[in-house]
């Protein structure tokens, strides 16, 4: 008899030659946790560790079969659904996560640096709106995707809307969102966390000087394996949070872009002492 041992965590989103974001990221991070990942590939990126040259969206049936015979062999503890590129993936993945409702959900939308982005189109963000966040147990957004998304609903406002807006996207069904890169000091990283009673935590953390590819993509995910490995989400989101910037602060740059966290950096050999 097969004894399972690791939680089993399934991603949707784009594949990254580079292994900086997306599902590459995804995998190394659950890894990191104690989770074996499987993926559901939704894009697939040409690119390096500078950019993200072009992208090629795969089929929506093909993301359907992908996750359904993952899923009729193996129960899932938790999903992570990263960058969508089109409605019929949305409406895929939504069905798909509506046949399990009892499995938590990040959602994480949008990549930093992919062309095209979603924020602009109306039809994406209508479907995103509609079918995904309502089944979503954590929302993730960088304060300026907040502000560019809200929006969608209201106009441009010079005035501080965090709250307002953070509030109006818990109204849409999710459970928790995680903004990023909230107002705070110019040396610290400042995240929040809100839910249906308002702001739940407000974390700062003390920024790591560079530039890097795949902190928003490994924080995500590293959330999606402690809820997988049983944590609520404010715990989870802590646990998350201070995983990724001892990443940061151990990364390495691979080529002559940006630094890549190390998701490993807890298993290299400590250096001996002279």
């Amino acid at each position: 008899m097969q004894i399972q041992t690791s939680p089993l965590i399934l991603t949707f989103g784009v594949a990254d030659p580079v292994g900086a974001v997306g599902i590459q990221a995804d995998l190394a991070s659950f890894a990191a946790m104690g989770c074996h990942g499987m993926s559901v590939i939704t894009a697939l990126l040409i690119g390096d560790t500078a950019r993200i040259e072009d992208v090629q969206i795969i089929d929506a049936d093909w993301i359907s079969d992908q996750a359904r015979m993952v899923l009729e062999d193996m129960p899932v503890a938790a999903f992570k659904v990263g960058a969508m590129s089109s409605v019929d993936a949305i409406s895929v993945i939504a069905e798909i996560a509506s046949d399990y409702p009892e499995v938590p959900l990040v959602l994480d939308p949008y990549l930093t640096g992919m062309p095209e982005q979603a924020l602009e189109d109306e039809e994406l963000v209508a479907a995103m709106r509609e079918l995904l966040i309502p089944q979503t147990t954590l929302l993730m957004l960088s304060a300026v995707e907040l502000e560019a998304l809200a929006e969608s609903w209201r106009e441009p406002s010079a005035e501080d809307t965090l709250m307002i807006d953070a509030m109006h996207i818990i109204g849409m069904g999710c459970e928790y969102l995680l903004v990023t890169g909230t107002p705070g000091e110019p040396h610290e990283i400042v995240n929040s966390l809100f839910n249906e009673t308002g702001l739940v935590r407000h974390d700062k953390w003390q920024r790591v000087s560079g530039t890097y590819a795949g902190a928003g993509s490994t924080l995500s995910a590293t959330t999606a394996a402690m809820l997988a490995n049983g944590l609520d989400v404010p715990e989870a989101v802590f646990e998350a949070q201070e995983f990724v910037i001892a990443s940061i602060a151990h990364a390495q740059r691979l080529g002559m872009g940006r630094m890549i966290p190390d998701r490993y950096f807890w298993a290299r050999e400590p250096e001996a002492d002279h």
